[in-house]
């Protein structure tokens, strides 16, 4: 993943897609890893307008690199299976190749002992600046909504475990999947909130009200702790993994979109067509709104890999036809695409392409508590996706270093 760093200034020309816009003919000027100015081509100042205008124009958009809360690996290696470094950094690099510049490693249910060397192999690359954090997608869920995940490491919620994988974590815990209607899970949220990591609702057949209560006793405990990375829980992959919605029982989606569009939560989204129909899609950013929502891709090994049987934890899968499912079962486990992949197939369901990259990249970097991501924007990092016209990953600028 080592590549040439671009001369300084570096300067990247073509349709610039900000958080507020497309600038049609735009460039993003940057010295070394961080960015100078953007903006249109003829608005550049006096010292940078000769070089902007020498660019030559890049025939597609400029992005900002991706942020991705929610991926368990790619290229054929696996988060919750990696036993090295090795085998984590190829999950990384399948994702950074296609754009995702920043991504949150996610482990599965497991047995302690297995989650407590995860987390100490993956603390390490968070610390090398390889990944941007750790997500624990359960043990402390709910059986009957576990989804891919394996019964048999699910787990009444345990506050003592929960303070040790955050030690163990050394501050790079930044989400943990917990079932909101699971007795005790409220110790566990306390102490997440007051270790620096958020708590994540799903997986879940918690009722509306308690779904309710769950994201107002979170919403206050956040607010109060000190170390909180942000003001906001989120939600697993809101719809995936959780009792749909009826009219009669209506479950924890409604509360879920209510508190988001009051701006309490943050919505993942696995908007790949495959776990959610676009035009759903579309709707939950109209309800939400972009600032509220993290597209994410629930990536798990057979990301870029072709149709085969792959593993997932401890439990075997089959991928067929780009679809992973539990091998024998009907269950899906995790996704297969890119994020630019999902970024593609939600503006293709009818979101605009400034609400959708800034909810695969603005958003999920706030989320994370860091303000040097997320956007093209002077001040943050270079880190630059550009793609052609269909949004498909044509070169990967990370940290102001092509790769």
């Amino acid at each position: 993943m080592e590549g040439m760093t671009l001369s300084q200034p570096g300067v990247v020309r073509g349709r610039v897609v900000t958080p507020e816009a497309v600038v049609e003919d735009g460039v993003v000027v940057h010295d070394g890893d961080a960015i100078r100015w953007v903006g249109a081509v003829g608005e550049a100042p006096a010292e940078l307008a000769e070089v902007a205008a020498r660019a030559v124009p890049h025939e597609g958009f400029v992005l900002p690199g991706l942020v991705d809360l929610h991926c368990h690996g790619g290229g054929g290696a696996s988060f919750p299976d990696a036993l090295d470094a090795e085998t984590a950094r190829t999950a990384v690099g399948e994702h950074l190749r296609h754009g995702t510049t920043s991504v949150v490693a996610s482990l599965v249910t497991a047995e302690p002992a297995v989650l407590r060397e995860r987390t100490v192999l993956l603390a390490g690359l968070a610390e090398a600046g390889e990944i941007a954090g750790i997500h624990f997608e359960g043990p402390f869920i709910a059986a009957e909504r576990c989804g891919a995940q394996n019964p048999a490491g699910i787990r009444e919620p345990d506050p003592e475990l929960t303070a040790e994988l955050l030690e163990l974590g050394r501050g790079h815990v930044v989400t943990m999947t917990v079932a909101p209607e699971a007795p005790g899970v409220d110790d566990v949220v306390r102490v997440l909130a007051r270790g620096g990591a958020l708590p994540s609702f799903g997986h879940t057949v918690a009722s509306a009200a308690r779904a309710g209560q769950a994201v107002r006793e979170a919403t206050e405990l956040l607010a109060s702790a000190p170390s909180a990375r942000s003001a906001r829980a989120t939600v697993t992959h809101l719809c995936n993994g959780m009792n749909p919605m009826h009219h009669r029982e209506p479950g924890p989606i409604p509360e879920f979109l209510a508190a988001a569009a009051r701006g309490q939560l943050v919505l993942e989204l696995i908007a790949d067509g495959t776990h959610l129909d676009p035009h759903l899609v579309r709707a939950f950013f109209e309800i939400a709104g972009r600032e509220n929502i993290a597209l994410v891709t629930d990536a798990m090994a057979a990301a870029g890999m072709p149709d085969g049987d792959y593993q997932l934890g401890s439990l075997a899968v089959t991928v067929s036809d780009g679809v992973a499912r539990l091998t024998g079962g009907t269950s899906i486990a995790g996704g297969t695409a890119h994020l630019i992949d999902v970024v593609r197939t939600t503006v293709a369901g009818g979101v605009r392409l400034v609400d959708a990259v800034y909810a695969a990249a603005t958003s999920p970097a706030a989320v994370l508590g860091d303000e040097t991501i997320g956007a093209l924007a002077p001040g943050r990092r270079a880190d630059i996706l550009l793609t052609d016209e269909d949004l498909r990953p044509v070169r990967v600028i990370r940290k102001g270093t092509a790769l």
